[in-house]
């Protein structure tokens, strides 16, 4: 099961309370205090591990709560300290607090990791308050509560290409020629149902992530079809692969009216999506009885359109090349990504 959104409560532990204690021992009168210090309550940390893929952990489980700080004892005994709570989300997670919708942090290397939740301070014993003057304080501090929040996360898969299209466009055919990616393929519309990656490996140790996305419908941004709630999983790509079935079904839309229909629900649904750079690609050109369709497309987009077949092969070498020219360009001009600090 993917799943991709979730809420969930988070607490640091409280930290301990202090200690009010009197050294009491045999032969020794007046022995003075010995209460000691509670010990910190553990915090809440969010790491961005490889090994995780989706939010599924918080299907079932919302609230994560780190472990208290132990009370001080006599004898000058601290508490000991409660321990760390690690949470583990996929790489491109992000992290809002659910009350002011503001972005507390955006783990989109793995690796990153940044602390969600503070644990409480122990509070002090009474040994702490022995002075000259108060040689027997009776007062100790609790221990202060930790932090707690609301969060809502939001997973954004980091691939390098994301590929667009109808339904029955060829996307997971054109996947799992690409890369080892084995998606599920079938002859009718919304075979895919969730977000697949892939890695494509090229000549020279070359290699970028590619993501398949449910096909897109007129009215997604509506909630026709699958919605375009799956368009967030392309957001972070840098160039948007738009697959064109050049041999559509009888009573399908036209390769040319496929490919505006693609472009309006992008629009619609961001403004900063539809501007990524894009490379058009006529898929399925095995059926093809001559080159009229295809010289049609690109005269009514006047721009470039590549020709593959994703079931033979065909110009799948071509269009890997072409893609990885792209990514190059856009490298070169990607302006640096501010981060939300907490």
């Amino acid at each position: 099961m993917f799943i991709d959104q979730a809420e969930i409560y988070v607490r640091g532990g409280h930290g301990g309370h202090g200690c009010v204690s009197f050294r009491r021992e045999k032969y020794v009168p007046k022995g003075g205090p010995d209460g000691g210090n509670g010990g910190d309550g553990g915090s809440v940390y969010m790491v961005a591990d490889e090994s995780v893929s989706t939010l599924i952990d918080f299907a079932g489980r919302h609230h994560w709560i780190a472990q208290n700080g132990a009370p001080g004892m006599g004898k000058n005994m601290a508490g000991r300290s409660g321990r760390d709570l690690i949470i583990r989300v996929p790489p491109g997670t992000l992290v809002y607090d659910r009350d002011t919708g503001a972005l507390l942090k955006d783990l989109d290397e793995p690796g990153l990791r940044v602390r969600i939740a503070q644990g409480g301070r122990g509070g002090r014993g009474n040994a702490a308050y022995k002075s000259p003057t108060n040689q027997a304080p009776r007062r100790a501090d609790p221990g202060e509560p930790g932090q707690e929040r609301r969060l809502r996360l939001e997973l954004k898969l980091i691939a390098d290409v994301g590929i667009v299209g109808l339904p029955n466009a060829g996307k997971s055919t054109l996947l799992s020629r690409l890369s080892r990616a084995r998606p599920k393929i079938a002859d009718y519309p919304f075979t895919t149902l969730e977000p697949q990656l892939g890695i494509v490996e090229l000549s020279g140790y070359r290699r970028f992530v590619m993501a398949d996305i449910p096909g897109l419908i007129e009215g997604a941004h509506e909630g026709v079809g699958l919605g375009d709630a799956f368009l967030r999983h392309i957001e972070r790509t840098r160039v948007i692969l738009h697959l064109i079935d050049i041999c559509p079904l009888s009573g399908g839309p036209a390769p040319s009216e496929a490919y505006r229909t693609i472009r309006n629900e992008l629009a619609k649904y961001s403004e900063g999506l539809a501007a990524k750079p894009e490379l058009v690609v006529a898929n399925k050109i095995d059926l093809l009885q001559g080159h009229g369709p295809l010289d049609e497309l690109r005269g009514a987009l006047n721009g470039e359109v590549l020709a593959i077949s994703a079931v033979t092969g065909c110009g799948l070498e071509l269009l890997t090349e072409r893609l990885w020219q792209m990514l190059a360009e856009a490298r070169g001009r990607r302006p640096a990504q501010e981060e939300t600090l907490l």
